[in-house]
């Protein structure tokens, strides 16, 4: 009989995603590659967005914790918006339904994304900031399994996971085995650099999935 379930549900950790989808971490520099190297430059002009960007957020954070549309209105918009993410060729859905069948259709996972996708190959998800102990490292299994969803599994996917005060990236490749990889964790509440790099990491991407 078919057991349907929801995403959060039966993926709760890395051994949940990772067994249930045959995925391996790769844990080298050469499979990527775009969270560190040939990032492109940023202008003053966005330098000054971002310093903005982040003061506000500091100003709304120093209230206390931030609800997902909160972090979404403060940081994410802003950011994609920057890189690029808004205007052509890209295109967005917003909560969008997925499933997932897997053990040769015995098993259904369900869910519904509060994510932006961007071209089928940039998925962005937002946690809620709660307790110190909800980080941005546990959202990566769910993360993980809305990029297993990917239409088009030739193409390299990456997706980006933030609470606001942390921001960590993903690469995932379905081809032969499928294998992933993360980035570090960048903390735009440090210094204005962390959010500088964010945003280059956010520009490198795009031009990867054109």
């Amino acid at each position: 009989m078919m057991r349907i379930a929801t995403i959060t549900e039966a993926i709760t950790s890395l051994t949940d995603v990772e067994t249930r989808f045959a995925l391996e971490r790769v844990e080298d520099e050469q499979f990527f590659p775009e969270w560190f190297t040939e990032l492109p430059e940023i202008n003053n002009t966005e330098k000054d967005a971002l310093d903005v960007l982040r003061r506000r957020y500091i100003y709304h954070r120093g209230e206390g914790n931030l609800l997902e549309g909160t972090v979404m209105l403060l940081v994410v918009s802003p950011l994609l918006a920057l890189a690029g993410f808004y205007d052509p060729p890209f295109k967005i859905k917003a909560e969008s339904s997925v499933e997932l069948i897997i053990n040769d259709g015995e098993e259904v996972l369900r869910g519904r994304i509060d994510v932006l996708v961007l071209q089928n190959q940039f998925w962005v998800v937002v946690l809620e900031s709660k307790k110190t102990t909800l980080s941005v490292w546990s959202a990566i299994p769910q993360a993980l399994a809305y990029l297993m969803v990917n239409p088009h599994p030739h193409q390299s996917v990456f997706g980006m996971v933030t609470n606001g005060d942390d921001v960590l990236f993903i690469k995932l490749q379905q081809q032969d085995i499928p294998q992933y990889d993360l980035s570090s964790v960048f903390a735009p509440l440090s210094s204005k650099q962390e959010m500088y790099t964010i945003l280059q990491i956010l520009k490198r991407i795009g031009l990867q999935i054109r």
